[in-house]
């Protein structure tokens, strides 16, 4: 299939990785702080995730970097994608044992993403390479600490449904999955692998756009009854319930638990509601209420949630881990947590009486 595995180990089964993330492909995000000025000049809605061809990222790189003069503006390029935020969050911050399953392309951008995911501890040994391109996105930051993304995944290489195999899986207890319309097939195809191993299922609901465009597909993928845990922000629950009389994020929770074991709806500032079972609670957020930059809050309020989950936590408790996560990585730029960050999470984590991972070497 002209694809290769970064790692051969035939053992590698017996130390799988507990939880799994599937990013079909690899992504590097080229985050940059910018005015509103300039985010006028880039076409579409702010605040969501409109992808675009290679052209037009090119150009919109061309737009920021020309306004890099400019003492509000700079930019950092680092391995990118919601699942791999998330994975690599689990990994390096909760030294909880992950891996990627994925395509990188062999390019400058497919390194780079190798080594960083390399660096922070993440198993690549079910990420494929293969000749192409790796994709890129641009995440503009505005002065807010929203973050407006243009991902350009069409040219990009890609796991496809039929390389996947349940060796992949064995061993492992979690899958994480981003829904994505683009790659509704090999979300379908993992998600089998997945079940006919024992593993749970994790799916985050990516963008409003995403729920806006592709709704009747999300809503077959949620009553499959093969989504176990489920994460949406405020604005995808919007979007979720659009058109109904009652349309808050209680009303989302409530809607998303009909079918998952575990759902959760982000409030940003205002914290997160989630249900379980017949429990149903609110946890505020944890830290500033300004945001350096909201890259990645979703992704590792996922990684300290799914921590609590694997730890056997409560629901309170597995919310309030999310929120020290979540609240870590906003603090500066990019979707990846710095050690300073780390060190405020854990000590967050231990003023609230949280278990923190003892595992963490740094």
């Amino acid at each position: 299939m002209g694809a290769e595995r970064l790692s051969r180990n035939q053992n590698r089964n017996s130390d799988a990785p507990l939880i799994l993330g599937l990013q079909p492909s690899a992504l590097v995000d080229s985050v940059a702080t910018v005015d509103l000025s300039l985010l006028h000049q880039i076409s579409g809605e702010r605040g969501g995730s409109i992808p675009v061809g290679i052209d037009e990222l090119e150009n919109i790189l061309r737009v920021v970097k020309s306004n890099s003069h400019d003492t509000h503006s700079s930019m950092k390029t680092l391995a990118g994608g919601s699942v791999a935020n998330t994975i690599r969050g689990l990994s390096n911050g909760f030294g909880i044992s992950s891996g990627i399953i994925g395509a990188y392309g062999d390019d400058e951008q497919g390194q780079l993403f190798v080594n960083n995911m390399t660096f922070n501890g993440v198993n690549l040994s079910r990420l494929r390479k293969k000749k192409g391109h790796t994709a890129q996105c641009v995440c503009l930051v505005d002065d807010l600490g929203n973050r407006t993304m243009r991902p350009c995944l069409s040219n990009a290489v890609k796991v496809q449904p039929n390389e996947l195999m349940k060796e992949d899986f064995k061993g492992s207890k979690w899958l994480v999955l981003r829904y994505a319309a683009l790659n509704l097939e090999v979300i379908q195809a993992a998600i089998l692998l997945a079940k006919q191993e024992g593993l749970l299922v994790s799916l985050d609901l990516a963008s409003f756009e995403m729920v806006r465009n592709f709704k009747p597909q999300l809503l077959k993928l949620l009553e499959s009854g093969n989504i176990d845990l489920c994460f949406a922000n405020e604005d995808e629950a919007a979007e979720l319930l659009r058109g109904e009389q009652n349309a808050d994020p209680i009303a989302a929770v409530e809607f998303l638990a009909k079918y998952c074991q575990w759902a959760v709806v982000t409030l940003g500032p205002k914290g997160c509601v989630a249900k379980h079972g017949k429990e149903m609670i609110h946890v505020p957020a944890i830290g500033e209420a300004k945001a350096t930059d909201a890259t990645g809050a979703g992704d590792l309020f996922a990684s300290g949630f799914l921590y609590g989950v694997i730890k056997g936590l409560s629901l309170e408790e597995c919310c309030k881990v999310g929120a020290c996560s979540g609240g870590s990585v906003i603090r500066s730029l990019g979707g990846e947590v710095t050690l300073e960050n780390w060190q405020w999470m854990y000590k967050q984590m231990q003023i609230k009486g949280l278990p923190t991972p003892t595992d963490v070497c740094k």
